[in-house]
C-alpha cells in the first residue's frame, strides 16, 4: 500500500467517524422526545428547540466554519470541531433542566458546524476527481449508518437505560479522534487565505434571521412582528451579502461558483433532499408511536427499512456516479422518494398495519441514498480544488438550512390539518405533512434535471464561474 493510498484510508475513516456522530445527533433524540419530556418537565415548544436549537446553530455557523478551516487550517479546524462537539455532549448528558438542554445543544451544533463541512472538504482534497464520486459515496454510506441507526439507537437507550447516554456515547469517540486527526490527516488551506471578515458577519446574520423566522414561526404565528422582521432582516443581510461577496477582492463564496449548472443543480438538490428527509423523519418516528403505538426502540427498528438502504445503497450509487453522471441519481432518486413518501401519506391510518409501510419506506430510502452522493459530487466537482472547502461549506449550509426550512413548513402544515389530541387527528396531519415531504422531493427531482449531462473531463476541475 503507498503512503497516498494510506493517508486517504486514514482521512477517510476519520472523517466518516466524525460525520457518523454529527449525523446521529440531528435524528438521535426523534424516538427519545417523550422521555426527555417527563424526566425534564419540558414542554412542548422546548421539545421542539431541542431538536432545532443544534440545526440553528449548525446551519448559521457553517460558512463561517468553512472559511475559518481555509484560512487557518482545515485539519486545524476538523479538530476543533471535535473537541467543542464531545464537550457540548457530555453538558447535553449533565443537563439539569431543559433549559440547559437546549443551550448545550446549541453549541454542539456550533461544533458539528466544523466538523460537517471539513471532514467533506478533506475529503474532497485528498482524493483526485476521477475517485472523488466513490470516496463521497463511501462518506454518505457510513453517515447513512447513523442516520439509519439514530432513531433505533435514541430509543434503546431512552427505553432501556436513559437518555443521558444518547449524549455520552459521543465523548470518549470525538476525544480519541482527535489526536489520529492531528497525526494522519494533512493540512489543507483554500486557495484563498485572507479572511473575509464583513462577509463572516453578514452571512452569519442572514442565516441566523431566515432560520430563526423559520424556527419560530410556529409558536410565535407567522405573521407576528418577531417573525416578520427576522424574516425580512435575514433577507435584507442576504442581499447585503451578496452585493459585498460580488466586490469582495477575497470573497468567502466566490459567486461565480453559482454560474456553473453542476453547482447550482447540486445545492438546490441537496436542500430539498434536507427539507424532506427532516420532515419526513420528524413525523414518522412520532406515528409510529402515536398512532400506531410502538414504543421508542419499536419505533426506531420500523424506521430501519428506510434508513438502513443509506447504508447499503448510497456506496454504490457513489461509484455508479463516477461512471454514469449526477443527473439520472439525483432526479430519479428523488422522484422515487416523493414517490415511497406520497404512498406513505394515502395508506396512513390508525391501527394500520405496519406490513404495508414496509415497501414505500424502501422505495424512499432507495431514493434518498442515490440522491445524496449525486448532490455533494456535483457541487464538490464543480469547483476548483483551491475552492472546494467553500464548495463544501455552502453545500453543507444549504442541507441544514433545508432541514429546518422543511421541518417548519411540515410543522405548520400538521397543526393546521390534525394535532395531538387523539390517534386520527395526528393521523390526519401526518397525512397532510408526508405529502409536504413528497412534494419538496419531487421539487429537488426537478432541480436535479438541471445538471447537465456526464462530464467527459472530469479529471481537469472547471475554472471559476465557468458554466459546467
Amino acid at each position: 500500500m503507498t503512503h497516498a493510498h494510506a493517508s486517504r484510508r486514514w482521512v477517510l475513516g476519520l472523517a466518516a467517524v466524525a460525520s457518523f456522530m454529527v449525523a446521529l445527533d440531528t435524528l438521535v433524540v426523534s424516538t427519545a422526545l417523550t422521555t426527555i419530556r417527563l424526566d425534564l418537565g419540558a414542554s412542548a415548544e422546548q421539545l421542539e428547540w431541542t431538536v432545532n436549537a443544534y440545526n440553528l446553530s449548525f446551519a448559521v455557523l457553517l460558512m463561517t466554519a468553512s472559511a475559518l478551516g481555509d484560512r487557518y487550517g482545515r485539519r486545524r479546524g476538523f479538530a476543533f470541531g471535535l473537541v467543542v462537539f464531545s464537550l457540548a455532549s457530555a453538558a447535553c448528558a449533565l443537563a439539569p433542566g431543559a433549559g440547559t438542554l437546549i443551550a448545550a445543544r446549541a453549541v454542539q451544533g456550533a461544533g458539528a458546524a466544523f466538523v460537517m463541512p471539513l471532514a467533506l472538504a478533506l475529503v474532497g482534497a485528498a482524493f483526485p476527481p476521477e475517485r472523488r464520486g466513490a470516496a463521497m459515496g463511501a462518506l454518505q454510506g457510513l453517515t447513512g449508518l447513523s442516520v439509519a441507526s439514530g432513531p433505533v439507537i435514541g430509543g434503546a437507550i431512552a427505553q432501556g437505560v436513559a437518555w443521558q447516554w444518547i449524549f455520552w456515547i459521543n465523548v470518549p469517540i470525538g476525544l480519541l479522534a482527535v489526536p489520529f486527526v492531528l497525526a494522519r490527516v494533512k493540512e489543507g488551506f483554500g486557495s484563498e487565505r485572507a479572511l473575509d471578515l464583513r462577509g463572516l458577519g453578514l452571512v452569519t446574520g442572514a442565516a441566523l434571521g431566515v432560520v430563526w423566522g423559520l424556527v419560530r414561526g410556529n409558536q410565535a404565528g407567522w405573521q407576528s412582528a418577531e417573525v416578520v422582521a427576522s424574516l425580512a432582516a435575514g433577507l435584507a443581510l442576504l442581499v447585503a451579502f451578496v452585493w459585498w461577496e460580488a466586490r469582495s477582492r477575497t470573497p468567502m463564496l466566490p459567486l461565480g461558483l453559482f454560474r456553473s449548472r453542476a453547482f447550482s443543480a447540486g445545492n438546490g438538490g441537496i436542500f430539498l433532499t434536507f427539507a424532506a428527509l427532516f420532515s419526513a423523519v420528524f413525523f414518522l418516528a412520532q406515528f409510529l408511536q402515536t398512532s400506531l403505538g410502538y414504543g421508542p426502540l419499536g419505533a426506531g427498528m420500523r424506521l430501519l427499512p428506510w434508513t438502513a438502504t443509506l447504508f447499503f445503497v448510497a456506496p454504490v450509487a457513489g461509484a455508479l456516479v463516477d461512471r454514469y453522471g449526477e443527473r439520472p441519481f439525483l432526479a430519479g432518486g428523488l422522484a422515487l422518494q416523493a414517490l415511497g413518501l406520497a404512498w406513505i401519506a394515502l395508506v396512513a391510518s390508525p391501527g394500520m398495519s405496519y406490513v404495508e409501510l414496509v415497501p414505500a419506506l424502501m422505495l424512499a430510502g432507495c431514493g434518498v441514498s442515490m440522491a445524496l452522493p449525486s448532490a455533494q459530487n456535483a457541487a464538490v466537482n464543480a469547483v476548483p480544488a483551491g475552492s472546494i472547502g467553500k464548495a463544501a461549506g455552502a453545500n453543507s449550509t444549504l442541507r441544514e438550512l433545508g432541514g429546518v426550512f422543511g421541518i417548519a413548513i411540515a410543522v405548520a402544515v400538521f397543526t393546521g390539518a390534525g394535532g395531538y389530541t387523539s390517534a386520527q387527528e395526528f393521523s390526519d396531519g401526518f397525512t397532510a405533512a408526508m405529502l409536504v415531504a413528497a412534494g419538496l422531493s419531487l421539487a429537488g427531482a426537478l432541480a436535479g434535471l438541471m445538471l447537465g449531462g456526464r462530464r467527459l473531463s472530469i479529471t481537469q476541475p472547471l475554472p471559476e464561474g465557468s458554466p459546467s
